[in-house]
């Protein structure tokens, strides 16, 4: 054995084993329990960062440690391909978006490599193959047929220059992040899927998501945002005005409206901007920049009248009706009846023009207190003001005023989702193309199975203005399948979240040329454990979700849920804030691996803090975990020198008090750590378990053979717990300790209960809560003589003496309090 730690050469020696030797190759075994392990895969962006190599490490030490307990285990990665960096880095590096995207998923593989994750890269996808995307535009057609899949006019921000729809964070003060052109609110046609046919069942199972942290669980759930409440008509005074439609999940304020607001692109907008200027102007202004749901809490309220007015369905006043830019028409009918005094957005905007605010729901409880000229009141109570249900309780008035309502005719109670359907289509070349075609006789006619897949042209100049595909008439023009005529193929390409759901179940039959998924897939899903950031806590996974109960009922899955734990890291911050490029506070994991090897990083980052809270990077923090790998492999040289690779027998029962002390804390440590990875996954405090447990082998004299065996048995243990973080130095200890088996073979280690048992036990002892001793007892010493012994020790006697006991507390195995 070398005297010093050579990172490099260890890691590139034994990385070539597991390579060569196919180590981590995941091979279905029903005789054997699977675990599948899966880390949120990488946009190929050319380099890994910092939180690259946090979230993998996680995903790495979960799988490697599932595997010494003797599971089936599944490790797979891939590449999340398409998207619009790509387009970018074409109209910056003069490159086709697919050489940019191939190259850096090289460069990226070989740093992933590096790194030591045990992967099985036969499984390797990107999802810009072709044999990928394929399978999605299989899925999409079978959608299509079930009437699942539909295209209809919709509100975008729409970039005029770049000729590109745009999400609402890539609007910047009202302009394109990119062009600077100002953004215009357009309609126009997307696709879509019915994610609201499964809004129920969706927030139904978010229950069964016991692995899933609350947090997650619960924005979820807000998410989808299941609500009851009636969906009714106010008519419109005015010819050709139509009905006004709402939806309120508060029925008992009824009485309380004083206005009614409608979005810009609203019809009465529309008609209302035809007879006065003034509402033209303002419907035109809105229809300049973003508008965001997530904005409205913040956004300055504003509106102007249209000089219409609704009919208020039960005391027949008329309702003056504006237009307002906190309301959306993609969200619920574009129209709301605003009560001021009972929503806190309808107030502001009130208070602001001037308009009545009509209190008609009281607080039920005298303590409780109201100022309705400061606030609005938001909680449920008692109805005044309000006619016939005056004294009823906000939840009797609820069903008593639908009720009327219905009566009537102009509407129903309505269980509403927040949720609105999945958005599917992009006006963007780097994506799957949409397996559509258009006929003028036709109509919209899905791509036959035997067409699939829909190449994407690879070899294509980006501009920057609007999608090339329609300019490649080898693409675009083709013959409808349904009559033979000239038609267009559709030129918009897949959101690439469509990518993102489903490729968990892809990895598990990703060499299936034949079908999407195959029997594999239900021998490896659900997937045991998925990790990834918090910042994919909503879109992604509601989409994988949703994605794997469509493949359920397709016939291609048994699973109803596509991952059975989840965990969720925190983000890596330097200085205090969170690691970018723009900030450049980035730290190069590459540098960091040529200076210290892929061990030091693994061990940095699981050791700086629990992986759900955020990792503070500090250098000193590598510098220390350089230090204790030196160590480690110091202490293994000095034990190989004394006593080479013979490893004795221990026997119990001839130990002396001293080895049974350091055996019980190789034994401990080994508990201790089997539940920080296995339960609790805090990969930090398992490690310094193991610091502590090398600090007392360290100070542990070997004078004999016992003593040898016994420190030997602690390099072992050692070796075993750190193997799925560092797994590399300790590869290379095992097979110096002349152990026959590989450690990747290895099983974990079991903690001895005999070794575990003490003759004699330490507790603290403490004077009002104060710790003043520390005393050894029998093990199974009684309350009695534990005690008598706390009390005759001379140092509590100085604390005591003179002094009235009021009572001693005896916790078993860990103190005594004595209280005076």
């Amino acid at each position: 054995m070398q005297e010093t730690y050579q990172p490099h050469e260890i890691e590139a020696d034994v990385q070539s084993r597991w390579e060569s030797e196919k180590t981590f190759a995941a091979v279905e075994d029903p005789s054997k329990e699977k675990f599948y392990c899966l880390s949120m895969f990488p946009y190929p962006s050319g380099r890994l960062h910092m939180g690259h190599v946090r979230n993998y490490t996680i995903g790495d030490v979960i799988s490697r440690y599932q595997r010494m307990l003797g599971k089936n285990v599944l490790q797979p990665m891939g590449w999340d391909a398409f998207g619009l960096p790509a387009e970018n880095a074409a109209l910056k590096n003069k490159v086709p978006p697919a050489k940019w995207t191939y190259e850096n998923i090289d460069y990226m593989r070989t740093q992933l490599k590096r790194l030591g994750f045990a992967y099985d890269w036969s499984r390797e996808l990107a999802t810009c193959k072709p044999e990928y995307y394929r399978w999605e535009q299989w899925l999409f057609t079978k959608l299509f047929e079930k009437g699942l899949v539909y295209k209809k006019k919709s509100m975008v921000n729409w970039d005029p220059v770049d000729q590109t729809v745009l999400a609402n964070e890539q609007v910047i003060d009202g302009k394109g992040w990119r062009s600077g052109a100002t953004v215009e609110r357009r309609e126009i046609s997307q696709w879509f899927l019915k994610i609201t046919q499964y809004a129920e069942e969706l927030l139904q199972c978010v229950q069964e998501l016991s692995g899933w942290p609350d947090q997650v669980r619960t924005m979820q759930q807000n998410w989808i945002g299941r609500s009851e409440g009636l969906q009714f008509s106010f008519d419109v005074e005015g010819e050709g005005c139509p009905a006004l439609e709402v939806y309120t999940t508060r029925p008992d304020t009824l009485m309380g409206v004083s206005y009614m607001a409608v979005a810009p692109e609203h019809p009465i907008a529309s008609i209302a901007a035809d007879k006065n200027s003034e509402v033209a102007v303002f419907v035109d202004k809105c229809k300049q920049g973003k508008m965001a749901e997530a904005e409205l809490a913040t956004m300055e309220k504003e509106g102007v009248a249209t000089g219409l007015y609704a009919v208020h369905p039960i005391s027949n006043e008329k309702v003056p009706i504006w237009v307002a830019n906190f309301v959306l028409i993609e969200y619920g009918t574009g129209a709301v009846m605003s009560v001021p005094a009972h929503d806190q957005r309808d107030f502001e905007f009130a208070q602001k023009y001037d308009l009545p605010i009509l209190p008609v729901v009281f607080p039920s409880k005298e303590s409780q207190q109201c100022d309705f000229d400061q606030q609005a009141f938001l909680e449920y109570g008692v109805l005044k003001n309000s006619g016939e249900w005056d004294g009823l309780s906000s939840k009797d008035a609820f069903i008593a005023i639908s009720k009327t309502i219905e009566k009537q005719g102009r509407g129903e109670r309505r269980v509403n989702f927040r949720l609105r359907d999945w958005g599917i289509s992009r006006q963007r070349y780097w994506g799957c193309p949409i397996p559509m075609i258009y006929c003028d006789d036709c109509g919209s006619v899905p791509v036959p199975e035997k067409d699939l897949p829909v190449l994407l042209p690879e070899d294509v100049e980006v501009t920057g203005a609007g999608s090339p595909l329609g300019s490649i008439k080898e693409f675009s023009e083709v013959t409808c399948p349904k009559c033979n005529q000239l038609a267009r193929r559709e030129t918009d390409t897949f959101d690439t979240f469509f990518e993102s759901s489903w490729y968990h179940a892809r990895y598990c039959c990703v060499d299936n040329d034949q079908q999407m998924l195959d029997q594999r897939a239900d021998y490896w899903l659900p997937v045991d454990h998925y990790i990834g950031g918090i910042e994919h806590a909503v879109l992604h996974l509601l989409y994988a979700r949703f994605f794997h109960k469509l493949m359920r009922d397709e016939g291609l899955v048994n699973s109803n849920e596509p991952f059975t734990n989840l965990l969720t890291q925190g983000m890596v911050l330097k200085d205090g804030s969170k690691m970018s490029k723009s900030k450049g506070n980035t730290v190069d994991p590459e540098q960091l691996i040529k200076k210290f090897g892929a061990d030091t990083v693994r061990l940095f980052t699981m050791f700086a803090s629990p992986p759900d809270h955020s990792l503070e990077w500090v250098d000193t923090g590598v510098e220390g975990a350089a230090r204790f790998l030196k160590k480690l492999w110091r202490f293994v040289y000095q034990h190989m020198q004394r006593n080479g690779d013979i490893a004795n027998p221990i026997n119990n029962e001839n130990l002396t008090a001293k080895q049974k002390d350091v055996r019980n804390k190789i034994h401990t440590t080994i508990q201790k750590v089997s539940d920080d990875i296995g339960r609790r996954y805090t990969f930090n405090t398992a490690i310094a378990a193991n610091m502590e447990l090398l600090n007392e082998l360290s100070t542990f004299n070997e004078d004999s053979n016992s003593d040898s065996a016994i420190v030997r048995e602690g390099i072992e243990s050692i070796i075993l717990m750190l193997s799925p973080i560092v797994p590399h130095i300790c590869s290379r200890l095992w097979a110096e300790l002349g152990c026959e088996t590989i450690l990747e073979d290895e099983a974990w280690p079991q903690a001895d209960s005999a070794a575990l048992a003490r003759d004699s036990i330490e507790l603290i002892v403490q004077v009002n809560g104060k710790l003043r001793d520390k005393i050894t007892v029998a093990a199974d010493a009684d309350d009695e003589v534990i005690q008598s012994t706390a009390l005759a020790s001379n140092k509590i006697q100085k604390f005591v003496q003179d002094k009235s006991i009021k009572k001693v507390v005896v916790v078993k195995g860990r103190l005594v309090n004595i209280v005076i």
